[in-house]
């Protein structure tokens, strides 16, 4: 006798489809009913503007709550205080340098002018500079409460610094406190999920009214953009990295190769956090970083450090203002350079941590923020740019600071 098989229920599913995937054949199809239907078409920007409304009403939230965690998070300072603020330090500085060096390769390239997108109506756009005495002055908040209701995002940002700071202070009393914000953390990156299934659905609607407006335009602005970031990138990676650490006396080059493979791994997978023990165990056996440096460095690198993201966010600051015609004053790149480096304390571990941060930068200067929708077709491409820039910022922390110790073993980390 033979077994009869009873015939298996309909499980032949095609496979969920990851969210870039996604965005990709929304944007495709945004683009195709664009110049297919034409004018007709501008009649889905409603879609869109419902997706930039949910993004608007997560920015303040998120910023708060990650700005806090991010901080509360450098808990265990007394052995390590030397060790954490040379690796703070570093990593501010070099995203700073790579927002700066972002935005003037953009600048230089003029990238997205002539793209011409238009400022909805009621849409903030960029205001006139503002004195250094005034910029420091609105940084601080008189009323948090009031900042958060406008949507103040640098005044939010500076409380939340000074709370976390305040939390850590104040030792185990403020444990509650930090465990409530642990669990806020959760439920806003929760929230971030819920908004960001809906990202398809307003990006096939923007992208269908700027290609009715504008044609296949924006395409070849959108290639200039990527192709700009990635060389920043590079740049930082091949170059920077290298002068680095001539600075502390170590030849670049095994550095270098012994990099790429952690790199390849951050390109494919996007994720520092997945990442991270490849990172722990290359830097560690291949590189002689003392693990007490290593396994202290990487994971608040992980957390605090996005110099890919600085790269990523002063790109796409010159191409919105380039596209909608706005000139940003010195003090507003400025603003630009400080809203980057202060909103990636923490964001490292949010879904969708560009379109977020960028909300923020762009809301910082006044700029739309429609334009985070076509930014969104090639987001995960970037993404995946950003997070090998990351990660070797990262690794290069974590060999100068054990240099700058006396704990890096040098014979392995030259060693071929």
């Amino acid at each position: 006798m033979h077994a009869t098989v009873a015939p298996s229920p309909a499980k032949r599913r095609f496979p969920r489809l990851q969210m870039w995937h996604q965005i990709l054949i929304a944007m495709i199809l945004g683009l195709a009913v664009g110049h297919v239907v034409g004018e007709p078409a501008k009649m889905l920007a409603p879609l869109g503007d419902v997706f930039m409304s949910l993004i608007r009403m997560c920015v303040v939230p998120v910023v708060f709550v990650s700005v806090v965690c991010g901080i509360t998070s450098l808990t265990d300072l007394a052995a390590m205080r030397r060790i954490a603020w040379k690796s703070i330090a570093i990593y501010m500085v070099s995203m700073a340098v790579m927002a700066v060096l972002a935005m003037g390769s953009a600048n230089f390239f003029h990238v997205g002018s002539g793209l011409g997108l238009t400022v909805g109506a009621g849409e903030a756009v960029a205001t006139e500079s503002t004195s250094m005495k005034d910029a420091l002055l609105s940084a601080i908040p008189s009323n948090p409460f009031k900042a958060f209701a406008e949507g103040a995002l640098l005044p939010t940002i500076v409380f939340a610094v000074l709370f976390g700071l305040a939390i850590n202070l104040t030792g185990e009393k403020a444990a509650p406190v930090r465990d409530f914000f642990d669990g806020m953390s959760a439920v806003v990156f929760k929230l971030i999920g819920m908004v960001l299934k809906f990202a398809p659905i307003g990006v096939f609607g923007l992208m269908a009214y700027v290609t009715a407006d504008h044609g296949f335009s924006v395409l070849g602005h959108l290639g200039t953009l990527v192709a700009v970031a990635y060389a920043v990138m590079i740049f930082f990676m091949l170059v920077l990295c290298a002068l680095m650490l001539m600075v502390f006396r170590l030849n670049p080059l095994p550095f270098l190769r012994k990099a790429i493979p952690v790199q390849l791994f951050a390109y494919s997978s996007a994720s520092s956090a997945a990442t991270l023990p490849l990172n722990l165990e290359n830097t560690q056996q291949r590189l002689g970083v003392d693990p007490r440096v290593a396994s202290f460095v990487l994971p608040l690198g992980s957390t605090i450090n996005m110099s890919g993201l600085a790269v990523y966010l002063g790109t796409v600051a010159i191409f919105a203002s380039n596209a909608y015609g706005i000139e940003l004053s010195l003090m507003q790149m400025a603003m630009v350079v400080l809203t980057t480096t202060l909103a990636s304390i923490g964001a490292a571990g949010v879904p969708g941590a560009a379109l977020v941060v960028m909300s923020l930068v762009l809301s910082s200067v006044g700029l739309p923020l429609e334009v985070i929708a076509v930014i969104a077709a090639v987001d995960r491409l970037l993404d995946m740019g950003c997070t090998s820039a990351n990660v070797t910022g990262d690794t290069v922390t974590a060999v100068m600071v054990a240099k700058s110790e006396g704990v890096l073993d040098e014979e392995c980390y030259n060693r071929a």
